[in-house]
């Protein structure tokens, strides 16, 4: 399941949510989001970064998988690309040495070519590579996400390695699963960092149907595929009603009909846990 921006909706940013995300959602994975832009990280490093710590740390004590989400569209810009090779220096160096740890290094490149996301890619991943070797580290791709077919014809060189698919099960279909098979074919490993079953914008009506399709088709193909979101806001995408806690993350009467499908999905599926409150 992955979190909202941090800026937002901090109040889950904490180990009792991870906590009832694992027994409760029977979420093997949680993506901390760190907003970037519009009074996030950029405006306030200190306070975005201790919140993120404070994710990944929770996921190491529940064992847990956790993506480090660098959430913005224009990372490439020279001033964000410092920003994001200092961060993931800091977050490689303190918790590389975890398997828990998945980099997630720019979350939906817009108004950029593959040319230039690659060059930013390269540099955010050398710096994470100076102090882990080994850990995965997803890329994103042009078009929001959702251009794989660019990447694969003009890999990354290095080793862990995958790519950043987005899709949201509303607006999304069999084209799009087509592009995505395509760039399998061509061995690109790919992460679904971000899905929803509703529309791109996040509101609309949650299409049962479609995502279903979705979850069949990366099953079949080994794909993980990450939830959009763990919050409260007024749209579909949100998976708590509105005045949730971090307390009550785990109590299915503050669940949406949206978050309650999802969760349904979660559990009919072996996620590898063990966990005496579930």
């Amino acid at each position: 399941m992955s979190l909202y921006f941090s800026q937002w909706q901090p109040m889950f940013f904490n180990n009792l949510t991870i906590a009832q995300l694992k027994c409760y959602w029977n979420a093997n994975i949680v993506r901390a989001v760190m907003g970037i832009e519009y009074g996030g990280y950029l405006e306030n490093p200190e306070t975005e970064y201790e919140k993120i710590k404070a994710v990944i740390e929770a996921a190491i004590e529940n064992g847990i998988y956790v993506l480090v989400d660098w959430h913005e569209e224009h990372a490439y810009l020279p001033e964000h690309t410092a920003a994001a090779i200092q961060f993931f220096t800091n977050i490689s160096a303190t918790y590389g040495n975890y398997p828990h740890v998945i980099y997630e290094i720019f979350n939906e490149p817009s108004n950029a070519t593959w040319e230039v996301i690659k060059a930013y890619h390269v540099k955010v991943i050398a710096a994470i590579r100076a102090n882990d070797p080994d850990n995965v580290i997803v890329a994103g791709t042009p078009s929001w996400s959702s251009d794989v077919v660019a990447a694969a014809q003009d890999p990354i060189n290095g080793t862990n390695i995958a790519y950043t698919f987005h899709f949201y099960a509303a607006t999304d279909g069999q084209a799009d699963r087509d592009r995505l098979f395509k760039a399998i074919n061509m061995s690109l490993p790919v992460f679904v960092t971000e899905y929803g079953v509703v529309q791109y914008t996040g509101n609309g009506p949650i299409n049962e149907t479609s995502s279903q399709a979705w979850w069949d088709f990366l099953d079949q193909n080994l794909i993980s595929y990450v939830n959009w979101s763990i919050e409260t806001n007024n749209e579909t995408a949100a998976a708590l009603i509105a005045n949730t806690t971090a307390a009550q993350v785990g109590d299915k009467s503050r669940w949406t009909y949206g978050g309650a499908f999802v969760n349904k999905m979660l559990w009919s599926k072996d996620q590898g846990l063990v966990c005496s409150a579930g």
